[in-house]
């Protein structure tokens, strides 16, 4: 058994309680030659000290150069946190539980004197937040392991290098926490995981990012990466919309990104050439002790840095430098403008019943016609998804176009003499607001006389003096009469052509109803070909028929191939004739519109007639994931494997999304292997989300909800998945897995094309049991969607399930 030896200096006399570790390694029995034996004082001290880092953790606030196997910090005592040798950074927990109810986070922070606010630079997991009495311990087996005491225990999140030769970790002096092995060899370290921050001289490389570590729904989509193509480092929203980037004048090989000690940001390419920097405003300034890189929840990049003299933190960098061109910086349905103090946020449009601007009007329930709202020097783009169609029209085209297509929301049309208008297919939209735009945008609103032009002259009107005003109403008058005039000369004219424009009426609608698709769908009004045309658009039957070529090329039960004219492929879903009224089949139109993720098959369009329900969805190249347990052809050993793996963790992510991540929760209701597609790229994509509880409104209720049926539905795909076959008795598969899990012989379970060797069983053995933990009889024991993902994804471990009762029920 190893020994481990502690060296032990006084911080003074007069303090008593801080104690400083020169040394805390394993050593074979040979104690550090400052050590004093011949002190029993000091040898019981070192004691009663080794004992409590093994045992109990940190006492209280104290520099520990190296924590050896078994060390602990609990989260009961805030007090407690681990300081780095040169007293700069600390290493605990940290957040207010009962203030907030949000839990505990455990991460790295700046230890500043006189500054009770930590302010993280790495946190475990991303921000994971647990219960107070949890506890974060560096395992026998060599693992870092956060674990949940809500939880019973069970561990949230882990370095995951068990017996990788671990012996120790250090909270180096630039705030790198490292996981060592023998001979100083560094096993892991948080510079290689980076959350939201980066610490000077910590590099960023491809495919690391940074993101808000923020747990709100907006701020989660920003990320600051590097463009592998390009080697640009940019600032990004989702994956679709670049709103900052160094803009490299030649493309560079992919190299890493670095923060320096004195305040420079640079980019550096693959040979380790600077091809892009910027300063700080405090560059080399001698005061700074202190900088950091940070995306801030408000999706802009700054450097920080710490000022002794004033003891405080000041930007002294940030990439996007107006606030409003932070793409979706205020959010949904709100606009970005400034006022004295700086950027602010306003409602977009605020529906007369109600205080807040959470949604704009509900077009859906418009029984008076609709109205476009003027917004004046305002540019409006979409959130969901960020893809805005441009075409060349003038303003007053612009508008009117917006206000006679229902799939349009709203349009900017930009006044700088490029013509462009561009339109919005989507309601959940933001924008930005200022003087200097040269924009004026229109929001489709319902048509209330009174409230509109009350909120329009509001917002937009010039105040008028009196005089001004007095000759307004004279006007007034004589535009009165003359109307009257105009209208007595419109009847006539209108009497006059009334044939004529019966026969062009009559002729053009003989015309639409042979012209080929392009011309008659709505994706082929004004956009032709335009592949990236993304707004769901509203179908009529025939031109579904078109689309489909009358539904000649069948896909599945009810399902057909069509080709939209911009020559997009789509796969159109026929329900018929169901029972759900208008209303009910727009809401769920709507609800499935918002829906944007990788994981997801998105909604393309739909049609809604008395006898026909019909949507219309992406379509996905390589079929079903039934389709490919058929195929018998797909890879063998370690790449089966990791596509097995990926496949599970795609869809397990789709039900994440729907479950959790939505504005409104959306059980899948449906989940089986004929609606999990597969992509060109192999990417499972689920599909048929949300319409069944539609269908199925009027079935016998369940012993079980919804989500806990998806879970159920879950385990089963995973078995199928890793038996290599699909099975259409879910409770002997269960009952069969179950058995060679527990004796040790899962191999016998598992597709053979699959097993290379001990460590791909271990992996597919911890899939297997969350398999098995899905699919419990008793709903109640069925995993959170939250966890599924962690396991599958590694980041938790779990033991086996208890057995199910022989008369349980499976799938019918």
């Amino acid at each position: 058994m190893k020994s481990t030896a502690i060296s032990f200096k006084m911080h003074g006399a007069s303090t008593g309680r801080h104690i400083s570790s020169s040394t805390v390694k394993s050593r074979r029995g040979k104690f550090p030659k400052n050590y004093c034996f011949g002190s029993p004082t000091a040898g019981f001290m070192a004691m009663l000290l080794l004992l409590g880092f093994v045992h109990g953790g940190l006492s209280e606030e104290q520099p520990l150069v190296s924590a050896p196997l078994g060390f602990r910090i609990f989260g009961y005592d805030r007090g407690t946190a681990w300081i780095s040798q040169n007293g700069d950074f600390a290493f605990g927990f940290f957040g207010d539980y009962a203030d907030d109810g949000a839990g505990f986070a455990v991460g790295i922070w700046h230890n500043l004197p006189n500054i009770e606010q930590k302010v993280p630079v790495w946190v475990v997991g991303g921000g994971v937040r647990v219960s107070q009495n949890s506890t974060l311990q560096l395992s026998m087996d060599g693992s870092l392991v956060l674990m949940d005491a809500s939880l019973h225990g069970l561990p949230v999140w882990s370095s995951n290098t068990a017996y990788l030769g671990v012996e120790s970790a250090t909270l180096m002096n630039n705030g790198n926490l490292v996981l060592m092995g023998s001979e100083g060899r560094v096993v892991w370290e948080s510079f290689n995981s980076p959350t939201d921050t980066l610490l000077p001289g910590q590099p960023l490389s491809f495919p690391q990012s940074l993101q808000p570590s923020s747990p709100d729904s907006i701020a989660s989509y920003y990320s600051f990466e590097i463009n592998k193509r390009s080697g640009d480092i940019t600032l990004v929203w989702e994956d679709n919309v670049t709103y900052w980037s160094s803009q490299l004048n030649h493309p560079a090989d992919v190299g890493e990104v670095r923060l320096e000690e004195d305040g420079l940001l640079g980019l550096f390419d693959a040979r380790g050439g600077l091809v892009w920097f910027s300063y700080s405003e405090d560059h080399r300034d001698p005061f700074v002790v202190f900088r950091r890189l940070r995306i801030d929840a408000d999706g802009n990049l700054r450097i920080y840095s710490f000022d002794n003299v004033s003891s405080s933190w000041k930007v002294g960098w940030q990439a996007v430098q107006s606030q409003c061109h932070v793409f979706g910086s205020c959010g949904l349905y709100r606009v970005c403008g400034y006022n004295s103090t700086g950027p602010s946020c306003e409602c977009l449009f605020q529906d007369s019943a109600s205080d807040d601007c959470e949604k704009i009007a509900d077009l859906g329930n418009c029984n008076t016609g609709f109205s476009m709202l003027i917004l004046k020097q305002t540019f409006l783009y979409s959130l969901y998804p960020p893809h805005d169609v441009d075409v060349i029209l003038s303003i007053d085209a612009c508008r009117s176009y917006c206000l006679n297509d229902s799939s349009c929301f709203a349009v900017t049309a930009k006044n700088d003499g490029s013509g462009v208008c561009t339109i919005k297919g989507t309601n959940f939209i933001s924008g930005y607001r200022h003087s200097s735009v040269p924009a004026t945008s229109f929001l489709k609103v319902c048509l209330l006389p009174e409230a509109v032009s009350a909120q329009a002259t509001n917002l937009h009107a010039n105040t008028l003096p009196l005089e001004g005003r007095q000759h307004a109403a004279q006007m007034v008058g004589h535009k009165r009469s003359l109307m009257a005039g105009i209208v007595v000369l419109l009847l006539i004219t209108a009497s006059v052509f009334l044939t004529v424009e019966i026969i062009i009426v009559l002729f053009v609608l003989y015309r639409r109803r042979h012209t080929n698709v392009e011309r008659s769908s709505p994706f082929g009004k004004d956009f032709g070909m335009n592949p990236h045309y993304s707004a769901i658009v509203r179908l009529s039957l025939e031109e579904v028929k078109e689309l489909t070529k009358n539904f000649g090329n069948k896909l599945g039960s009810s399902i057909y191939r069509g080709v939209l004219p911009n020559k997009v492929l789509v796969a159109v879903k026929i329900f018929g004739d169901i029972p759900v009224s208008e209303r009910e089949f727009f809401s769920l139109v709507s609800t499935l519109g918002s829906t944007h993720h990788r994981n997801l098959v998105s909604l393309k369009g739909f049609c809604n007639e008395p006898a026909h329900k019909v949507l219309v969805y992406e379509y996905i190249s390589n079929g079903s994931l039934n389709q490919w347990l058929l195929d018998r052809k797909h890879c063998k050993g370690k790449d089966g494997l990791h596509l097995g793996l990926s496949i599970a963790i795609g869809i397990a992510r789709a039900l994440s999304y729907l479950h959790l991540e939505c504005k409104q929760c959306i059980p899948h209701g449906n989940l089986k292997l004929e609606n999990v597609l597969l992509d060109e790229n192999m990417v499972a994509k689920v599909t048929c989300y949300g319409i069944h509880a539609l269908l199925q409104k009027d079935a016998a209720s369940s012993s079980e909800s919804p989500l806990e049926r998806d879970i159920y539905m879950l385990g089963l795909i995973l078995l199928q998945i890793f038996a290599g076959k699909r099975y259409d008795d879910d409770v002997k598969l269960r009952d069969f897995a179950y058995h060679m899990c527990k004796v040790g012989k899962l191999g016998k379970f598992v597709d053979p094309r699959f097993l290379i060797g001990d460590e791909e069983v271990e992996g597919m053995e911890r899939v297997v049991r969350l398999a098995l933990w899905c699919m419990q009889s008793k709903p109640s024991l069925r995993p959170a969607i939250g966890e599924v993902v962690m396991v599958i994804e590694g980041a938790l471990s779990l033991d086996m399930p208890p057995e199910n009762e022989p008369s349980s029920v499976g799938v019918h």
